[in-house]
């Protein structure tokens, strides 16, 4: 154990420096894009994936997406999910999957007639392929990642390596934003989303990615911290990351994040017995002021402006009209769009161009639910009553997924406020249909249904 938690430690340290490194020189940024998938198709072809090594690979690939945008390592927007359904298709092949996964194909068949709505367009100022892969490769990076995790049994901590294996890469942005902008005061004008204190980069997808990694550090803090100096450590990383999610000024991630404790939480309170429920106490009393202490602390850096952000203020203390910060336009006309189409809907990324034609303005969906009203109509309806249904029938007999709920809250909330821009919803999805056991049962040797 000893060992463990010094490798721990180290790495952490090694996440750290690659992010001082690649801020000296970022040029490396390319470099590490391209030798993750090299290094992790070396390592899964060594295991022959036995233990699932292909989802370590993935959940590091989500993990360090944002980092990679930002420095300009992303070879294309769509990189990172490429590279994620070719680790799915790699275990596959290896690990094969689960017979009762068809759901999933059936769920990337509705997509179908989108696509050919999409291919009549006559308007030859669209490019309908690019429209079609911007819009349709976070439904399909889902698909492919939950037909591999389709009911794969694995051990919670198991599960707990996976989910870290996404955190790492997320404390190695935090540490570039840090670097980036080490004084939060000195850019800190208003309260619009900043990008600034976002590394350069879309404050909604820093923000998003920070939001799951104060969830993944709070995890390690409450649940996998054995020693002091890991609980000190843990502690210190929640702190981190967290003030440099609330400061983005991009309210989605970070109320995402806490929506994710609170789930964890509620779900490890009534799961408990009763002794396990009195340990709780001191868990939700320490939540509480590591919250009221990270608020306070931005509070004073900000001059009290993100308590204006969060209260839908601008800096003068004034209300603002919008609550969404514009995107109820956006959602009310795709309402109207699928109105219009209820069948077939407008075709995969036409919504984008018919507000173009109709504002002057082409502005991409944030909301995956009214996108795939809009652009897939009844088919569009189904695949979503898919998403929703198939997590919970099969968390009945999942009780041991104890981070079920937070998963699905998570890409829920996250395609209500960011689509599908980035792998990390479509990845977590998927995480919510494991088969999660504290200790493997002795009969269910297998690693998937």
């Amino acid at each position: 154990m000893k060992s463990f938690r010094l490798s721990y430690i180290h790495v952490v340290l090694v996440h750290c420096i690659i992010a001082v490194i690649i801020f000296a020189v970022p040029f490396l940024s390319k470099i590490l894009a391209l030798l993750i998938p090299i290094i992790g198709f070396y390592f899964v072809q060594k295991t022959k994936n036995k233990n699932n090594e292909v989802l370590l690979i993935a959940a590091y690939l989500v993990g360090i997406e944002v980092f990679l945008r930002m420095t300009g390592g992303n070879l294309n927007n769509e990189y990172v999910k490429i590279s994620v359904m070719f680790f799915m298709f790699l275990g596959m092949m290896y690990s094969n999957f689960s017979v009762n996964a068809f759901i999933y194909w059936f769920f990337l068949i509705l997509l179908i007639p989108g696509i050919i709505i999409a291919s009549t367009v006559t308007d030859y100022d669209i490019d309908v392929k690019k429209a079609v892969f911007f819009n349709l490769s976070g439904p399909i990076c889902l698909a492919i990642c939950a037909i591999y995790m389709f009911k794969r049994k694995v051990l919670f901590s198991d599960l707990q390596n996976i989910v870290l294996s996404l955190g790492l890469p997320i404390l190695t942005t935090t540490v570039y934003l840090f670097l980036y902008n080490p004084s939060v005061k000195d850019v800190v004008t208003g309260t619009q989303s900043n990008f600034e204190t976002s590394g350069g980069f879309g404050p909604n997808q820093v923000s998003t990615i920070l939001g799951l990694g104060i969830f993944i550090f709070f995890t390690q803090l409450v649940l996998f911290s054995k020693t002091k100096k890991e609980i000190i450590l843990n502690g210190i990383l929640l702190l981190f990351v967290s003030y440099r999610g609330i400061v983005t000024f991009s309210r989605g991630g970070i109320i995402t994040g806490v929506v994710m404790i609170a789930c964890l939480l509620v779900l490890l309170y009534f799961f408990s017995n009763a002794k396990g429920k009195s340990k709780f106490i001191p868990v939700f009393v320490m939540t509480g002021l590591m919250g009221i202490g990270i608020w306070t602390y931005t509070s004073i850096q900000t001059s009290g402006l993100i308590d204006k952000r969060y209260a839908n203020q601008d800096a003068r203390g004034r209300e603002k009209k919008s609550q969404l910060s514009g995107r109820e336009e956006i959602i009310e006309s795709e309402i109207t769009y699928f109105l219009d189409n209820p069948i077939i809907g407008i075709g995969v990324g036409m919504g984008k161009e018919m507000r173009e034609k109709s504002f002057g303005n082409a502005v991409a969906s944030h909301n995956e639910i009214t996108r795939m009203l809009a652009e897939h109509g009844l088919f569009g309806i189904l695949g979503l009553l898919i998403l929703f249904i198939t997590p919970f029938v099969l968390y009945i007999h999942n009780r041991q997924h104890l981070y079920f709920l937070s998963f699905f809250v998570f890409w829920l909330l996250t395609i209500n406020h960011a689509a599908m821009r980035t792998a990390a919803p479509a990845f977590v999805y998927a995480l919510t249909l494991l088969s999660v056991h504290i200790k493997i049962p002795e009969k269910a040797k297998d690693s998937s249904d």
